[in-house]
């Protein structure tokens, strides 16, 4: 029998994080890289200002304990929410419950007075760019884990 396992296995709280500066930004972006989420959980509230993705992401930091103790990897649900969003703007990312896409980086590309754009590249060619007034992400585990159902940390061939 085969159980799911619990933060209290590894980790012994769930993963919240703010990224406020481009250091932060590419950790953040290192632990959300290959999270799967459907195109319908992709959420721009515009009166908030405020581009919300509930993602199911590979727990990167967990990753080398568990091939060390051979142990399966696992997943987590979480909800990365960018604030300060002025526009959102995507192409090739198409936001229904069919569409499965996976998050490969994010990226910024610095404005003028602090301003800039939030890049989301996505598996497949997809991009979705936020407009914001600062770098402000908050990534927070919302699930325990459960095991990854591949079995096998995700692979970039080079």
């Amino acid at each position: 029998m085969t159980r799911d396992a619990r933060f209290a296995d590894a980790d012994p709280r769930p993963l919240a994080l703010k990224a406020e500066d481009e250091v932060d930004l590419r950790i953040l972006s290192s632990l959300v890289q290959d999270a799967v989420l459907a195109g319908a959980d992709i959420s721009h509230d515009a009166r908030r200002r405020c581009l919300s993705l509930l993602l199911t992401r590979f727990r990167w930091e967990d990753a080398e304990a568990a091939e060390a103790e051979g142990r399966p990897f696992e997943r987590v649900r979480s909800v990365l929410a960018i604030g300060d969003v002025m526009r959102v703007l995507s192409d090739g990312v198409a936001r229904d419950a069919d569409t499965v896409l996976a998050l490969l980086a994010i990226r910024w590309q610095p404005g003028e007075d602090g301003t800039g754009r939030l890049v989301l590249d996505f598996a497949g060619d997809g991009t979705i760019v936020a407009e914001v007034e600062c770098i402000n992400l908050d990534l927070r585990d919302v699930t325990r884990p459960h095991l990854a159902q591949a079995r096998q940390a995700p692979n970039h061939p080079d």
